[in-house]
């Protein structure tokens, strides 16, 4: 530690003891000085335990001094985030405090404009009063000032709350106060700020400069860690039993005392929080899972380890059903140990898909990974999850945690993506790209981690946008990606491929062709593509599709027959006829929540044997209360999936019917015999095919054809002029051009048979071909191509927002953090939604019984209305259901939530719906609408 209090020609002073920095929740002021000294220490704890040694050997090359030197650098920078605190308004908010600063002739204000100029974040008064200490240490500080290290600093720890400030003028750098007369005008307070800064400087001992600025990606680590630093450092436990007594001095000894006592501690509050490196130790995949691996897996394992000798890119494209996970989570162990990387992030895109596969992972966690290894579930409904409950209580109150759960700390706010292990939906993770408060820090959660990426073909434009954007910045990390698709264009796995290698420096596109099923590999150190390995399927099969067009008559008043065409009706009741007497289980997948609810309650009519059977005929979709889709998901998973042995693989199962819409298409495991499907574009009607025939069961109904052959119907709706079309009531679900592509694709394969895998690439490659109508007719090629113009028109608009909305690369950020915050006048907050237009928001129902409003139909469960405590918001959010916006968008006073939820940020933009009982039914209304509640869920009366 330096003894040199002279620095820059600035002759330091001691800190003034009666700043303070802390006091909410603390029997008193605790001093700024003390908080800057514990937010230090945690950072040093950090450095050694959260960030790996690739990641400290780069921070310390791009400053140019030794690991040991960077370390202490960094402690510096965050044990200075708080030096805006070191300002007029902050102090002013204790009173008492604040009177006896007035009464020092040295904080004394005379200048008007201090007080009366608009209140001033103590974060942006840190990034005013920054710069001039660094300029003392030896930091350059030029022009143009963003290229400046003593500049840049000081802009990344004014956003230690999220948001960096745009960059300082000179003339602004030179009179702070001048431009920011909340800063203090007195003299004591820029002196007491210089004296902070250089008593943390000598304590900490850290005298080097940084020479030249941090690149992008960098900064981001180094904001993020300092981020967590002072999250740790703040908590009332760690601060009470370190507050200093009355009369404490601030001299250097003393100051070291109190940071060499944080400094033993801060590795305790670190481990304490969950926070750490996982190690994932070096086993075979037959180790790994109970079961010896399939073609893909086995090459995987075999070959992988032999290409991979740092960060980079897996993609790996096989279809439903091949194993994908597993290969994946393999994968990454190796690709983890190949680069050093210390955590591993499993993406998904949906809450039901990342719930489904959270017990998955935790199960690979604890069998397979060593280390620090909490794991979280990220999704905004994950702590309503069964199985991201806390630990129940031991005796003495405490949680019984074990070691793969997260603690309350890594589950509160922002901090879910810090643990070691992470699983959940993928909008999680493209947040980071997006400029929204704390963006930046879901990227340094991602810095060192793998990312696995499920069902990479799933997302439009603006999703895919977006991930491109990620992936380069996942590549100037250096962190690893595993993509994982079972419909992926060679053009979109491109795209993908080139983001990552871009961000790693490599901008020279590549020509990716995957192989299907296969893998390649993208390296992050030489940006070289490996050759695509084709491995085949160990469970090639032969899908058999048929199509039927018929005439849409899912609403009653379409029933009228048309002369010549089978109804969608009659379709149905035909084909399921045989599930009643002879067995088999199917799924009926439709286009819509309406058309789903009104397609079972027509097969109850037709069907009336089965569906009094006990489940005998299911229904599955979103318009359902949160508790009660979980039920049925629980149950369908049970009925439809994977054969726990042998003797129930080998045993038929009763009939039985789930009607369904598109969440069944993706990372749930279900098994049926026959599915019907309304159109869709193909990569979908692909992933449904992949629910067929899943599981070896050897006893599966005659009817539904050879048990090794999965089977699908595809029901086409046609117009009025009896041309396959999207009815009105699809909206714009799906591109009415892909489904043209797709309608004319099938018609082309007469023979009605696909070989899986072997043609699903160049299906999917076939329907966005750029020839694709080169042998219709005139007026259809004409019509395709207007419809074609549409959709990439409607891409291109996505694409367009999506660039003017993301954050910019690494390689742009270098000079100016602001950009990571900024965003364009033409956006709006609605629009900051990784799903361009997810027009959607949640309702609750309410059911008035005699005893008051209730939660539940049928027996009593009163209404928090309250909402006093945690137990009660879990209540009312179970009972939750998403509603489309466009009917949120009308609701009244009769749809406000009681008064008290409006301070809960959960409930507050809830609607209720007041439900009455309507003879058999309970109605209600949201705004103009009438709604029904029932067995099929919500429904438009």
């Amino acid at each position: 530690m330096s003894e040199n209090k002279s620095v820059g020609g600035f002759e330091s002073v001691d800190p003034d003891s009666r700043l303070w920095g802390k006091s909410a929740g603390l029997p008193g002021p605790y001093p700024v000085v003390c908080h800057l000294l514990d937010t230090a220490a945690v950072a040093g704890a950090l450095w050694d335990a959260v960030l790996s040694d690739r990641v400290r050997t780069r921070i310390a090359g791009a400053m140019g001094v030794s690991e040991a030197e960077a370390r202490k650098m960094v402690m510096l920078w965050a044990g200075l985030h708080d030096i805006g605190k070191i300002s007029l308004h902050f102090q002013q908010q204790v009173t008492d405090e604040f009177a006896k600063l007035m009464g020092d002739p040295a904080y004394a204000e005379d200048n008007p404009a201090a007080n009366r100029s608009g209140y001033l974040r103590h974060e942006t008064a840190t990034h005013w009063g920054l710069v001039e200490f660094f300029r003392q240490c030896g930091y350059p500080l030029g022009k143009p000032v963003k290229k400046s290290p003593a500049h840049q600093i000081a802009q990344l720890l004014g956003g230690h709350h999220g948001c960096f400030a745009p960059t300082l003028q000179v003339k602004e750098i030179n009179r702070p106060s001048g431009y920011q007369p909340a800063l203090g005008t007195a003299e004591g307070w820029r002196e007491q700020r210089l004296a902070h800064t250089h008593a943390v400087r000598r304590t900490v001992g850290a005298d080097k400069p940084l020479e030249s600025v941090l690149p992008g990606e960098l900064a981001v680590v180094v904001a993020g860690l300092v981020v967590v630093a002072d999250w740790l450092a703040s908590q009332v436990d760690v601060i009470e039993p370190r507050m200093p007594g009355e009369g404490w001095k601030t001299g250097d000894s003393e100051l070291a005392e109190h940071f060499e006592t944080a400094a033993k501690a801060a590795p305790g509050w670190v481990r304490e929080a969950g926070l750490g490196r996982a190690a994932f130790p070096d086993k075979p995949f037959a180790q790994q899972f109970p079961f010896l691996p399939n073609k893909l897996q086995a090459d995987v394992a075999e070959c992988l380890p032999g290409v991979v000798k740092g960060p980079g890119l897996l993609l790996v494209t096989a279809p439903t059903g091949d194993g994908k996970t597993e290969t994946a989570l393999h994968a990454a162990s190796v690709i983890a140990r190949a680069s050093g990387a210390s955590g591993l992030y499993f993406a998904l895109p949906t809450m039901a898909t990342a719930d489904a596969m959270f017990t998955r992972v935790r199960r690979f966690a604890e069998d397979n990974v060593e280390g620090d290894r909490a794991l979280t579930l990220l999704h905004s409904m994950a702590w309503l999850s069964p199985d991201y409950v806390l630990g129940e209580g031991a005796t003495d109150g405490t949680a019984v945690l074990a070691d793969t759960e997260a603690g309350q700390w890594l589950r509160t706010g922002r901090r879910g993506l810090l643990a070691p292990l992470a699983n959940g939906t993928v909008d999680q993770a493209l947040t980071g790209v997006l400029p929204v408060r704390y963006g930046f820090l879901r990227l340094f959660g991602l810095s060192d981690k793998v990312l696995v990426v499920d069902e990479a073909h799933a997302y439009g434009p603006w999703m895919h946008s977006l991930l491109v954007r990620l992936l380069e910045w996942l590549g100037a990390f250096g962190a690893p990606v595993v993509l994982l698709s079972a419909t992926l264009t060679g053009k979109a796995a491109s795209s993908l491929v080139d983001a990552y290698r871009r961000g790693a420096g490599f901008r020279e596109p590549s020509t990716v062709e995957p192989c299907y099923p296969g893998w390649l590999f993208a390296d992050a150190g030489s940006g070289e593509v490996s050759t695509p390995r084709e491995v085949g399927s160990s469970r090639a099969r032969t899908l058999r599709l048929e199509t039927r067009r018929v005439h849409w008559d899912v609403r009653d008043q379409d029933v009228a027959k048309k002369p010549g065409r089978q109804g969608r009706r009659e379709a149905l009741r035909e084909i399921l006829a045989p599930v009643t007497a002879e067995g088999g289980c199917v799924l009926v997948c439709c286009t819509t929540v309406d058309e789903a609810q009104r397609t079972y309650r027509y097969l109850r009519s037709v069907l009336p044997e089965l569906a009094a059977r006990d489940g005998g005929l299911r229904l599955l979709h979103s318009r359902y209360p949160a508790h009660e889709r979980q039920r049925i998901t629980t149950e369908c998973e049970t009925a439809y999936g994977k054969p726990a042995d042998d003797t129930a693989a080998a045993t038929p199962r009763e009939g039985s019917i789930l009607v369904a819409t598109q969440i069944v298409e993706q990372s749930l495991d279900l098994d049926f015999d026959l599915i019907v499907s309304d159109l869709a574009p193909l990569a979908q009607l692909l992933q449904r095919a992949g629910r067929g025939k899943r599981h070896e069961r050897p006893n599966r109904p005659a009817w539904t054809g050879e048990a090794a052959e999965p089977r699908m119907i595809v029901l086409e709706p046609l117009d009025d002029e009896g041309r396959v079309a999207a009815p009105r009531s699809w909206g714009t679900v799906y591109d009415a051009s892909l489904l043209r592509r797709t309608s004319l694709l099938l018609a082309d394969r007469s023979s009605g048979a696909v070989e899986v895998p072997g043609d699903v690439q160049e299906l999917v490659d076939d329907v966005y071909a750029d020839d694709f109508g080169a042998g219709l007719e005139k007026a259809a090629a004409a019509e395709l191509d207007r419809m074609d113009a549409e959709r990439i028109a409607s891409e291109a608009a996505e694409e367009q927002m999506a660039e003017i909305t993301v954050i910019p690369a690494p390689c742009d950020v270098v000079d100016d953090l602001s950009e990571l915050s900024e965003r364009s006048f033409v956006v709006s907050d609605d629009l900051l939604t990784t799903r361009l237009g997810a027009d959607s928001g949640r309702a609750v129902c309410v059911f008035e019984r005699e005893r008051g409003w209730s939660l539940a139909p049928g027996r009593d469960v009163p209404l928090p209305v309250a909402a006093a405590n945690r137990d009660e918001i879990a209540l009312i959010m179970r009972h939750t259901v998403p509603l489309p916006g466009r009917w949120l968008a009308g609701r009244t006073d009769e749809n406000a939530v009681p008064k008290a939820w409006k301070d809960r940020p959960l409930l507050t933009d809830l609607a209720m719906l007041r439900m009455r009982r309507d003879g058999d039914q309970w109605t209600g209304r949201l705004g103009e609408r009438q709604l029904m509640y029932s067995n099929v869920g919500i429904s438009e009366n």
